[in-house]
C-alpha cells in the first residue's frame, strides 16, 4: 500500500521564528519557511516542523543525527551555546562531556540536546 510512496517525520514547536534560527544557524541545517511551517532538507529525506499554541515537548528523540565524530560535533555545538542532557542510571550514563559511550551490548555512542522548545534530539556515532 505504501510502498512507493515518499514519507516524511514532523513535530510541533510553540516558536517558529526561534526554531528557524536555531535549526538553520546553530545546527546549521537547510531550512525553508512554508506557509504552514519549516521545512528540514535532510539528505534522504525532510522534516516538517510546525507551529502549535499548546506545543507540549516530545519526551522522545524526535530527530538523530548520524555523524563520523560525536566528541568534535558535541564540543562545536557547545561553543554555539547548545547544552547536552546528563545521565546517569541503570540503562544510560553519559561522562563529563554529555556522551553516552555505546560499545557491543551498549549501543551506539550517543549525546542528547533540546530544541530551544523542548524536543529530544541526538547526536550519535554513524560508524557504529
Amino acid at each position: 500500500m505504501f510502498g512507493p510512496s515518499k514519507a516524511f517525520s514532523s513535530f510541533s514547536v510553540h516558536d517558529l521564528k526561534r526554531a528557524k534560527e536555531f535549526y538553520g544557524k546553530t545546527l546549521g541545517l537547510q531550512v525553508e519557511e512554508r506557509p504552514e511551517g519549516l521545512s528540514l532538507d535532510l539528505p534522504g529525506t525532510n522534516v516538517f516542523i510546525y507551529p502549535k499554541d499548546n506545543h507540549e515537548p516530545a519526551s522522545f528523540t524526535v530527530l538523530n543525527f548520524a555523524v563520523d565524530d560525536v566528541d568534535n560535533t558535541v564540543a562545536e555545538l557547545k561553543t554555539k551555546g547548545v547544552r547536552f542532557e546528563s545521565y546517569d542510571t541503570k540503562d544510560i550514563r553519559t561522562d563529563d562531556k554529555g556522551i553516552a559511550r555505546g560499545g557491543p551490548g551498549r549501543g551506539p555512542t550517543i549525546a542528547w540536546f533540546k530544541d530551544p522548545d523542548g524536543n529530544f534530539l541526538s547526536v550519535m556515532s554513524a560508524k557504529e
